[in-house]
């Protein structure tokens, strides 16, 4: 890992472009292992065979996508805080951060649960579940929506680990994490037959299984013993200290709710047309995230390169890792999409609950091919601008890309369920070219400060 860090500190001719394989590919894997509880239990509860069921899995994990992922800014924010404290202060204030991490997302977890009788019925409703669909998604999300604490406790340990740059450690639990919950969601769904309740009780052994695990590994040798000394100071909780905490990934917080947003809107709209095309556009999206954590290497990569080369002062190298990254996320949507062009009835028909899910995302299966690469640009583009700290224009372009896609909606709504996904996928085009239009007037602001 040290390596990593130590990537021309001077300008450089010449870029090292392994080093964009040695950060994407490690990323890459521990995506698509996340990737899996989104796509296991879609597999698992097609076992089923009932369309509801699959629909209500769907709008179960888009509302967590609203509820949790939002909250994502308490592993970048401790990422981020901890590598700094780390060259700045030492192991002790590292540990400060994550203390006032776990802190932070205790109290949004128990807010969360206070709302509980209030937002989740709330949550369901926004995303249009009624009837059978309704029924069967109370039951996964009653039980899922208690996995909040081990969510927010999770998020602030990982964003430790990677601050501190364990990546190793945090691709091994990860995947075992994914596999944990896959493989307890086969025993208690097809096994026991719980039915769409085993696919929540899954989820909430793997989170907290997960927790206890990340809890043990972090918190053995010097740790633990910092901890106790930054506790017993009693400045950790203090607003002088928790205020930075909170305000460093206000921009990154307000930009993920907007895309959050933006995909459940799938979600809804999904369910207007009946509880088939809910359950076959889920498909489709399950599908989506699985590329999108594949091409999210590249954000990973570009958020530590281009952020060193803005550290190095090196315009040439910063401009040149951009056009590295972009040529090679382009060559991986390609591969992708070639898969799925060979690939996605074999794998539609194994997802699909019933013979009419299968034909209406056989339907629409063109985007699979068409969306790698409307996305990959936006990616990297995502990974430069948090690399070099532009989370302002980061979610200025997001806003703009948001009405894009609100027009598109309006505009396509004719075309049926193919007007929703060409929608979306206008949606990915726009955020890439506004960050485009943005990336050569930045460029030239920041070096020249510098």
């Amino acid at each position: 890992m040290q390596g990593a860090s130590a990537i021309s500190a001077a300008p450089s001719a010449n870029l090292d472009t392994r080093a964009i394989w040695a950060i994407a590919l490690p990323a890459m894997i521990t995506n698509v292992a996340t990737a899996l509880i989104g796509l296991g239990d879609m597999w698992i509860v097609g076992r089923l065979g009932d369309a509801s069921a699959q629909g209500a899995v769907d709008v179960g994990a888009r509302l967590f996508a609203v509820l949790f992922t939002v909250m994502n800014f308490l592993k970048t924010g401790t990422t981020g805080l901890v590598a700094q404290e780390g060259t700045r202060a030492g192991a002790e204030a590292q540990v400060s951060v994550l203390l006032r991490g776990m802190t932070v997302g205790l109290a949004i977890a128990a807010l969360l649960l206070i709302a509980k009788p209030v937002l989740l019925p709330l949550c369901l409703s926004l995303l249009g579940a009624d009837g059978d669909v309704l029924e069967a998604a109370r039951v996964y999300a009653g039980i899922r929506y208690w996995t909040a604490p081990g969510v927010m406790l999770n998020l602030a340990l990982v964003g430790f680990l990677v601050g501190r740059r364990q990546m190793t450690a945090v691709l091994i639990i990860e995947v075992a994490y994914n596999l944990t919950n896959v493989g307890l969601g086969l025993w208690f769904v097809l096994g026991l037959d719980l039915g769409i309740a085993g696919i929540g009780w899954s989820s909430f052994i793997a989170e907290y299984a997960k927790l206890a695990a990340v809890v043990l590994f972090v918190f053995r040798g010097s740790v633990t013993g910092h901890a106790l000394k930054v506790l017993s100071k009693g400045t950790v909780l203090r607003w002088r200290s928790l205020r930075p905490f909170l305000s460093v990934n206000r921009d990154l917080f307000l930009r993920t709710v907007i895309l959050t947003v933006a995909l459940a809107t799938i979600t809804r709209l999904s369910a207007d047309r009946g509880e088939v095309v809910l359950a076959a556009n889920g498909i489709i999206y399950q599908l989506f995230v699985l590329t999108a954590l594949l091409l999210d290497g590249f954000e990973n990569a570009a958020q530590v390169l281009n952020g060193e080369r803005i550290g190095a002062h090196d315009r040439h190298g910063f401009a040149g890792y951009v056009r590295a990254l972009i040529w090679r996320g382009i060559g991986a949507a390609a591969l992708v999409a070639a898969l799925f062009l060979l690939l996605s009835g074999p794998i539609l028909a194994s997802f699909a609950a019933t013979a009419a899910v299968e034909s209406a995302a056989r339907e629409v299966s063109i985007w699979l091919i068409v969306i790698p690469f409307a996305g990959v640009a936006g990616f990297v583009f995502d990974g430069v601008f948090v690399g070099a700290s532009w989370t302002r224009a980061l979610l200025v372009t997001m806003v703009g890309a948001a009405m894009v896609y609100a027009l598109a909606l309006w505009l396509t709504w004719p075309l049926g369920n193919h007007g929703l996904w060409l929608s979306f996928t206008i949606f990915l085009i726009a955020r890439a070219c506004f960050q485009a239009v943005l990336l050569p007037r930045l460029t030239r602001k920041t070096f020249a400060a510098s």
